[in-house]
């Protein structure tokens, strides 16, 4: 069994979804689009689609921005050493309780300090064998959801066996935005983009 990869830890959260941080250096694991977990009990928790990541500026890199020729030494540093965090913002889509996985929203959200984990292929084949979960994405106005979509759909194929599941996915996409036009023919555009 591979290890579980701890892309960071929870720094506020609500019902509809979550923001998590993580320093720069641990930066290499977590993607835009990808499907995350909270594990709350051994048998409680929290999936989460990423739908933004982003690093906050401070005052020493407003300073070095401006100060012309930035050393390598001075770059390092301010990545790796500086405790400036990387703030993922994260999508609820279901949870699992009991073995068993749901599409809804959770019925509480994660705490503070929570760690989340990196969805493996086998976890992420599991939450995406069926698509209830495809709702909270297309409903959400205040994410890129054509981007947002693409993306993780492109990566969730990779977990499935079923070659087919990327073009079942994509029709369920469709009939849930069947009525708004504006929005289908944006994630429709971004799907060409990963269409195999």
């Amino acid at each position: 069994m591979t290890q579980p990869i701890e892309i960071g830890r929870l720094l506020r959260a609500g019902t509809t979804g979550f923001v998590a941080g993580c320093r720069v250096n641990q930066l290499d694991a977590p993607s835009f689009g990808a499907l995350v977990r909270a594990p709350l009990t051994d048998a409680y928790q929290i999936f989460g689609i990423i739908h933004d990541i982003h690093i906050d500026d401070d005052g020493l890199v407003r300073q070095l921005v401006t100060a012309g020729n930035v050393s390598a030494e001075v770059m390092n540093d301010n990545r790796v050493n500086r405790i400036v965090p990387v703030e993922m913002s994260v999508l609820a889509v279901g949870y699992e309780q009991d073995g068993r996985i749901l599409h809804l929203l959770p019925p509480r959200p994660p705490l503070s300090l929570d760690v989340i984990y990196l969805c493996d292929a086998k976890d992420t084949a599991r939450f995406t064998e069926r698509f209830g979960y495809l709702r909270h994405i297309v409903n959400n106005k205040e994410i890129p959801v054509g981007e947002v979509v693409a993306a993780h759909i492109l990566q969730a194929q990779s977990a499935h066996k079923d070659k087919s599941w990327q073009e079942r996915a994509t029709h369920e996409v469709i009939t849930l935005l069947r009525d708004d036009y504006p929005t289908l023919m944006s994630v429709l555009g971004a799907l060409s983009d990963v269409s195999v």
